[in-house]
C-alpha cells in the first residue's frame, strides 16, 4: 500500500456523559449540603425550645400570686439570670442594678421606664395591673437576653 491508497475516515466524537448518575464527587457535595442543613435546623430547633423553656420558667412567676409577690419573683429570676453574665451581678442594688439590667445597648427601660418597678414594687401594698404588665414585658425580654448570654 502506498501513500495514495490510504483511506481516511471521519472522526467520530463519543457521546457526552450523562448527568445521571452523578459522579462520586457530586454525591459528596450533596451529602455535605444535607448535613449542614440538618445541623443548622437542629441547632435552631434546640435554641427555640430552650428559649421557650426559659420563657415558661419566667412566666411561672405569675401563677396565682399577688402583684407584689410577682414583682419579687421577677426580680429573683432576673438576678439568677444575671449570674450568667456576671457572677457578682446578683448583689447589685438600686440604680446600679437597674443600670445593669439596661445593658450596654443604651436602652433605659429599667432605669427610667417600666422596669423601675423592680426597685420597690415588691414592697408596695398596691401595684397597678398596668404597671405590672409593662414591667413584666420588659423583664421577660431582658430575662431571655440574659439567659442567652447577651449583654
Amino acid at each position: 500500500m502506498g501513500m495514495g491508497t490510504l483511506v481516511l475516515r471521519d472522526v467520530h466524537v463519543p457521546a457526552s456523559p450523562s448527568w445521571w448518575p452523578l459522579a462520586p464527587g457530586w454525591w459528596l457535595v450533596v451529602a455535605a449540603v444535607l448535613l449542614v442543613a440538618i445541623v443548622v435546623g437542629a441547632w435552631r430547633m434546640y435554641r427555640h425550645r430552650r428559649r421557650q423553656a426559659w420563657q415558661r420558667w419566667f412566666d411561672a412567676t405569675s401563677d396565682g400570686r399577688l402583684p407584689a409577690e410577682q414583682v419579687a419573683a421577677m426580680s429573683d429570676r432576673l438576678r439568677r439570670a444575671a449570674r450568667v453574665l456576671d457572677p457578682s451581678a446578683d448583689r447589685l442594688e438600686g440604680d446600679a442594678w437597674l443600670a445593669f439590667l439596661d445593658g450596654k445597648r443604651g436602652g433605659h427601660a429599667f432605669s427610667q421606664g417600666a422596669g423601675r418597678l423592680l426597685l420597690d414594687g415588691a414592697y408596695r401594698r398596691d401595684v397597678s395591673p398596668a404597671d405590672l404588665a409593662a414591667a413584666t414585658e420588659v423583664a421577660r425580654a431582658r430575662f431571655l437576653e440574659l439567659m442567652a448570654g447577651e449583654r
